[in-house]
């Protein structure tokens, strides 16, 4: 018998098999795109140099025409529409669910060009929206996944790839290169800087977002149309600006935004249709309600496209959109630093403290849906937008602990306070000090700390 099967777990098995089915879904996936290139340049009589020409005459290939025939049938796009998508060239920032299903489309439609551009790496808790990816692909870059996704659908488009994070560093010299830009991204900053980037350059600008159960579209800086400015000249306080790691979205919906954000771009162009400016459409997936509706049109005041505004490269260079929206531009949770180092305590120092058996009431503030995805034992839910009115809870729960655990090493139990991620504990723990409770701690971290340094099997979401 093999020695090192003796001493193979299950989880060791587990863990092989899946590796090995991540490789072989990578190598049949390279494989077909292969085929499709190696088909592309073997069926028909058009060499790369005559095809080039082609193309330069505003004619199809017979390959093309086979491809996009189902376009070419259409009497309101037909050959010139597709002509114009194959010298076009569309830049979609982000690939993630709103990303996905607008690169699929735009590469398997004919855009002559596709840029992408993104930093981040595909994560399992992606995969329900951003379609794009596969399990075969997490932890490999986005713009890798997507890139080798756009190219198995349709090998004779020109992806390119923009492995970096948009800044006002890089973000002139990425989008001047195209002629029409999608915003996929979910942060206000970004939103902003993207707008006014289009606007210096004079590019279209496709805008869609996605969170909950709800969607909106529209295309800024078009033809005279509005930008984003137009509508939004001052931000959103923060505390309405929320991302889909925090408030969620239903799967679906960044597709449905995704693909109609295609569509648009789609419509720019191949100059066909009615393209989404000076309206915008708002989508409830749980109604199936769809409104367009009217949106004002361009401002003379705007700062950005109105009749007295100058914003030049040099001032887009240097403006701090963080700043400027009171938010950040990265994907990093914010963690924020509000307590004095006595009122918090680690997880790892509070799991201690519990297991030498120290009397504790254990407070969750998080939103009560949180709680009911998964929670430490014995804790008690109260969220941070109800604590003001259930004070008395708390207070009834330190007393009961007290006098059941009158054998434990102190005489009055702790409170300690735990969120997702170390913030709204830290906010309750400042609401309870000022109410009294003097000695609540905030567990630094939350209940992600929880899971990496005290217990890795704890779900994490």
């Amino acid at each position: 018998m093999d020695s090192d099967a003796v001493t193979e777990t299950p989880a060791d098995i587990r863990r092989e098999i899946l590796s090995l089915e991540a490789a072989k879904a990578q190598i049949e996936h390279r494989i077909s795109s292969l085929q499709a290139r190696l088909n592309t340049c073997s069926n028909g009589s058009f060499n790369e140099e005559q095809e080039k020409e082609t193309h330069f005459e505003g004619q199809l290939s017979a390959d093309m025409i086979y491809r996009y025939s189902r376009h070419l049938l259409l009497p309101l796009f037909g050959v010139g529409a597709q002509a114009n998508l194959l010298k076009n060239s569309v830049l979609v920032i982000g690939a993630g669910g709103l990303g996905s299903p607008a690169l699929l489309y735009l590469a398997a439609c004919g855009v002559g060009r596709v840029g992408i551009v993104d930093h981040d790496v595909v994560e399992l808790n992606n995969l329900h929206r951003q379609i794009i990816h596969t399990e075969a692909y997490i932890g490999r870059p986005k713009v890798e996944s997507a890139a080798a996704a756009c190219r198995a659908i349709n090998s004779t488009v020109q992806i390119v790839e923009h492995k970096e994070a948009l800044r006002t560093s890089n973000a002139l010299e990425i989008m001047n290169k195209y002629d029409i830009v999608v915003d996929a991204t979910d942060n206000v900053p970004s939103r902003y800087m993207i707008n006014d980037c289009c606007v210096v350059l004079g590019k279209p600008l496709v805008s869609g977002a996605a969170l909950g159960h709800e969607g909106q579209l529209t295309v800024y800086n078009y033809k005279g149309g509005p930008c984003y400015r137009c509508l939004f000249p001052t931000p959103p306080p923060t505390t309405a600006c929320q991302r889909c790691a925090d408030s969620g979205v239903l799967g679906v919906v960044p597709g449905i935004i995704g693909c109609l954000q295609a569509l648009e771009a789609i419509k720019v162009a191949g100059a066909v249709g009615e393209p989404l400016s000076g309206r915008m459409l708002l989508f409830d997936a749980l109604t199936a309600r769809i409104r367009v509706v009217k949106i004002r049109g361009r401002s003379l005041q705007c700062e950005t496209c109105g009749e007295a505004a100058a914003l030049t490269s040099k001032q887009f260079r240097e403006f701090d959109y963080e700043k400027f929206t009171q938010s950040s531009l990265s994907t990093i949770p914010l963690k924020l630093n509000l307590l004095p180092a006595d009122a918090r305590i680690t997880s790892k120092e509070c799991n201690n403290r519990i297991l030498r058996g120290e009397a504790h009431v254990l407070l969750d503030v998080r939103p009560s849906h949180h709680y009911n995805i998964i929670s430490l034992p014995k804790s008690l839910n109260i969220p941070l937008a109800n604590l003001e009115g259930r004070l008395p809870e708390i207070s009834t729960a330190l007393r009961n602990k007290e006098d059941n655990e009158k054998g434990c090493t102190r005489s009055s139990p702790s409170l300690y306070v735990i969120c997702r991620r170390g913030n709204d504990s830290q906010r309750a723990v400042q609401y309870l000090h000022k109410n009294g409770y003097t000695s609540a701690k905030d567990i630094i971290g939350g209940l992600e700390s929880w899971a990496h340094d005290v217990d890795p099997k704890f779900p994490t979401y």
